[in-house]
């Protein structure tokens, strides 16, 4: 296991800016009001050819901790206590704060070696800050440019005899993209409030996740990495994506709001399963069904989770309800998984991720040539293509040319006149007779050419 470098200070110093610049890219989001960051938020990090895992934390906030900025300060606190480093971040411009001052105290009560960064340090207005941060009783301050880059070696070098470890790491893990036993990418998307963070503290078994009654919470799309023991007692790996809830977009006026949205749809196409989570107690709506569609479209494999179903009064009547709504609205695919599961109690969590790594396994498949071929001729004679003004369309061959989705390309004549109900033919069949079930399916249309055309 790498070491781990936490990130701390009050809102709004620079952490999340820190963060990005370390990594190299924008994972995190970053605004000029405070308080953007409110999950921890962890990524692998080479600084210099140092390797750790850095964690960015929730501003500190000194607030009740049955409020919002009280429960995302114990989110700080739990990410301290599983560090190596605390690299402590402070405005320099605009110098030592009570706040600091009572981070200082906090930190100093703990057993983690603290670093002291000074940021914003770019020019001589921050000198002053950067001799104020002495007063913190931690040591010497590193000026720092987080927005610049200023001050890596620095860091480097306070880094290097913290992070040293005399035993030899674990070898890394090397994984094909379609090997089984690869890390599952699994994503849980839905509306606000659904109960996404909920359920992944489930999985996880401890409050990793920031999660309460206001909607919204999640903001970053933070990926936590879990091994989960199958009913055959084998560990397999997953990567856990949580999302912010989607609302429909007429109501995002919010910029944060408006990024937390663009980084839940970014998580979607880093993912190979998607778990579309709903809140049984609320039905299904119609921005369920975009948020659907936008999955399928992405060519993700989708699974439909009726969330807090413990809850459900005629739960027979909802769930055939829901399912004929997804029938109607999601008419290009058909035969989603639809599970009922509760985050808060457990119940149908094991039953998702079987079928998660099922769909992921589908979503994967390769079909043989001679299988592909005795499909199509046999779709063919049981249903030829039209002949739109009485010229025959010739198809001539079709062939898989990549997975995941599974991708086929259709060769034939005049393809720009088959109908698309002849093409939903075709998709349909591949799904049903090949044994790619509800995953999409992706057919290109591509017309020989005529050898004789000069």
């Amino acid at each position: 296991m790498l070491p781990v470098v936490a990130i701390v200070g009050r809102p709004n110093v620079g952490k999340s800016t820190l963060f990005n610049r370390l990594m190299g890219k924008k994972l995190a989001l970053v605004d000029d009001q405070p308080g953007v960051t409110r999950d921890r938020r962890e990524g692998d990090v080479s600084l210099l050819g140092l390797d750790f895992r850095l964690v960015d934390t929730a501003g500190y906030e000194d607030e009740d901790e049955n409020t919002l900025p009280g429960r995302m300060r114990m989110q700080t606190q739990a990410a301290v206590d599983g560090a190596d480093v605390a690299l402590f971040m402070i405005d320099a411009r605009a110098g030592i704060t009570p706040l600091d001052e009572e981070i200082a105290r906090w930190l100093r009560g703990n057993d983690v070696p603290v670093v002291v960064m000074a940021n914003k340090a770019e020019g001589k207005a921050a000198d002053s800050g950067v001799m104020e941060a002495f007063s913190l009783g931690l040591g010497e301050p590193i000026p720092f440019s987080a927005e610049h880059g200023q001050g890596l070696s620095d860091l480097f070098q306070t880094l290097l005899p913290l992070l040293e470890r005399e035993e030899e790491e674990a070898p890394e893990e090397d994984f094909a993209e379609d090997d089984d036993s690869a890390p599952l990418k699994l994503a849980i998307v839905g509306r606000p409030n659904a109960g996404k963070s909920t359920l992944i503290n489930r999985y996880l078994g401890e409050n990793r996740l920031l999660t309460g009654p206001e909607a919204g919470i999640t903001r970053d799309s933070i990926a936590v990495d879990w091994i989960w023991t199958d009913i055959d007692q084998r560990d397999r790996h997953i990567r856990l994506i949580d999302t912010a809830g989607m609302r429909k977009r007429a109501k995002v006026q919010d910029k944060l709001e408006k990024l937390a949205v663009s980084d839940g749809l970014n998580a979607v196409n880093f993912a190979e399963v998607v778990v579309l989570l709903l809140d049984s107690t609320r039905g299904l709506e119609a921005q369920d069904l975009r948020i659907a569609d936008k999955v399928i479209e992405e060519g993700r494999a989708l699974i439909i989770a009726l969330n807090k179903w413990d809850t459900v009064e005629h739960g027979s009547g909802m769930y055939q309800g829901i399912k004929k709504a997804l029938e109607d609205g999601l008419a290009q695919v058909k035969g989603l998984p639809i599970l009922t599961v509760s985050g808060a109690t457990g119940k149908g969590l094991d039953e998702l991720l079987r079928v998660a790594f099922e769909s992921r396994a589908t979503w994967s498949q390769r079909v043989s040539t001679g299988q592909l071929n005795r499909w199509f001729e046999g779709a063919l004679e049981a249903n030829p293509p039209p002949a739109p003004g009485g010229k025959r369309i010739k198809l001539r061959y079709i062939t898989q040319i990549k997975t995941r989705p599974p991708s086929f390309v259709l060769f034939g004549t005049r393809l720009d006149a088959l109908p698309e109900s002849y093409r939903r033919y075709l998709v349909n069949g591949i799904r049903r007779e090949l044994g790619f079930g509800a995953v999409p399916v992706r057919l290109t249309l591509r017309s020989t050419k005529n050898p004789f055309g000069n």
